[in-house]
């Protein structure tokens, strides 16, 4: 049935486990010097149709190459069977050829098809025509149609056809038609083995997934075709898949022009080109299993995006970094149920605050950027400040201006020595030019996470003011605001509080004592004091 039921990659159930033993010998057969010896021996170890297939297909997949130099010169190939074995390789003809006679003298009904196919060198909207350009095989076993190709099975050639590799690729063996006319498209529209079957335009128009995409466990992507067109400067994109799937993406050749965010089933992209014309988007994605973690990104869809118009408000800073947003990769991370579960932060009066949960024995650390407003990176981490309650902590943003900001979050095990990892980030935007808010002040390491600054929160005083101060702190003896003169706090239900006058001075100081009969204070706070 078409579309795929999602329910399996092949079209037939196959316990690859099963196959280990039947595979490693199939691989040792050594070259035989008829096609009737090398199959009397590949079914040494061979009793049901299906492993006869199996054991001709794996020697098949790793003992013929595709002939590179016959590709581009007829004169020079030959697809009968017995030389397609003498000189060990050939092109697709030659491959179903060979898997023909094999399947025969075994016994097993197989048929050699041939169509057009989106192989190497397809490019995104090209037609089909004229003859076929590809040919691979059908096997009835257990009483239906199967369909394979070896060719794609043993490897695969670079664009320009002048080299082979083998690189065996599982997904063709016995693949679902529903699948297999992804890339496969017969000149005998029954040999597709679907109902309703495809039309040549319907398969021209289908977006190609190649078996990558599968492989990784990816199912299914929105728009089903290739070719999109931005609406307002925007177009979207999303792709279903099992859990555990992190991706990445290139919108000519750069990741700064959309927005990707990571579900727990897939993943979103908002993409707004910066230049109108015609633009290849590739997506990439890779497991992030324990086992896979050395993995790299492979392409998994290719799209074109034809745009008209530019949406230039949606110009990204350039820190931001894809994925953009929480997602359960920063769950898995430790933070968890985060107050703003969307990418995108809009704040009218530039302030915002964020909580989460944490994991045990994290510490965090934010930091926030922006293009070229000369934000230094002492600045970034000033306008946040971090508030940590029990294993809760919040994120209070005052932005210095109006625009467009990056908030990056990065943590480590507070039991490491280690330096802090980046986790993950936030966009947060103002398009209030009135904006202006001022750094928090200046913590110093004797501050602890789980201090608070009820007043005042801005690092920068009026001057010649009295200025209430109201500190949450715990586990201290004594403390002292020095401006001019020195001021101390008297200790209230859990705050030290009281006033400060900041007449005759640039600089306030909060100091502690950690008991009170020390003579030792050690600086906590450090405020400004506007000039005159």
């Amino acid at each position: 049935v078409y579309p795929w039921d999602k329910s399996s990659l092949k079209s037939m159930p196959v316990d690859l486990q099963q196959f280990q033993k039947l595979d490693a010998y199939a691989l040792k057969v050594t070259f035989k010097s008829s096609v009737e010896d090398l199959v009397k021996a590949l079914l040494k170890q061979a009793r049901t149709d299906l492993e006869k297939v199996r054991a001709i297909w794996m020697w098949i997949c790793h003992h013929i190459e595709y002939d590179v130099v016959g590709y581009h010169n007829k004169s020079q190939r030959s697809s009968k069977a017995k030389d397609v074995l003498q000189m060990g390789k050939s092109v697709c003809e030659g491959y179903a050829e060979l898997f023909e006679q094999m399947c025969s003298i075994a016994g097993v009904q197989c048929k050699k098809l041939s169509g057009h196919a989106k192989g190497h060198g397809y490019k995104i909207g090209q037609t089909f025509t004229g003859k076929s350009d590809h040919a691979w095989n059908a096997v009835y076993i257990e009483g239906r149609w199967h369909l394979l190709d070896s060719t794609w099975g043993s490897g695969s050639v670079d664009d320009a056809v002048t080299k082979f590799t083998y690189r065996y690729n599982e997904f063709y063996f016995l693949t679902h038609p529903a699948l297999f006319i992804n890339n496969h498209f017969p000149d005998n529209s029954n040999w597709q083995l679907l109902k309703p079957t495809l039309t040549l335009k319907e398969f021209e128009n289908n977006m190609l997934y190649s078996s990558k995409f599968y492989a990784l466990g990816l199912l299914a992507s929105h728009p089903e075709t290739p070719i999109i067109q931005t609406v307002n400067g925007k177009a979207s994109v999303s792709v279903d898949c099992r859990p555990g799937t992190l991706f990445t993406f290139k919108l000519r050749g750069t990741d700064e022009q959309g927005l990707m965010t990571l579900k727990k089933h897939g993943m979103k992209l908002d993409i707004y080109p910066q230049e109108t014309g015609r633009h290849k988007l590739e997506i990439f994605a890779k497991s992030s299993k324990a086992e896979a973690s050395d993995g790299v990104y492979e392409c998994v869809l290719e799209y074109v995006v034809e745009c008209e118009s530019v949406d230039e408000a949606m110009r990204f800073p350039k820190d931001l970094h894809q994925p953009v947003g929480p997602s359960w990769f920063s769950e898995r991370q430790g933070f968890l149920r985060p107050s703003h579960r969307e990418p995108t932060i809009h704040t009218n009066d530039g302030r915002c605050s964020l909580t989460f949960t944490l994991g045990k024995d994290i510490s965090v650390l934010s930091s926030l950027h922006a293009d070229g407003s000369g934000l230094a990176e002492d600045m970034g981490r000033r306008h946040i400040m971090q508030i940590r309650r029990g294993n809760q902590i919040e994120l209070k943003v005052h932005l210095p201006h109006a625009g467009s900001f990056v908030l990056k979050v990065y943590s480590k095990k507070k039991s490491d020595p280690g330096s802090y990892d980046y986790i993950f980030n936030y966009l947060i935007t103002c398009l209030n030019t009135e904006v202006k808010w001022p750094a928090f002040p200046q913590c110093y390491s004797k501050w602890m996470e789980d201090y608070e600054i009820l007043e005042p929160l801005s690092g920068l005083l009026p001057a010649n003011r009295n200025v209430q101060f109201k500190l949450k702190m715990h586990g201290i003896g004594k403390v002292l605001v020095q401006a001019e003169n020195t001021y101390p706090l008297t200790h209230n239900r859990g705050c030290w509080e009281g006033t400060c006058n900041t007449s005759g001075c640039r600089e306030v100081f909060v100091m502690v004592h950690e008991n009170a009969n020390h003579s030792f204070y050690s600086h906590v706070l450090k405020y400004e004091v506007e000039t005159q």
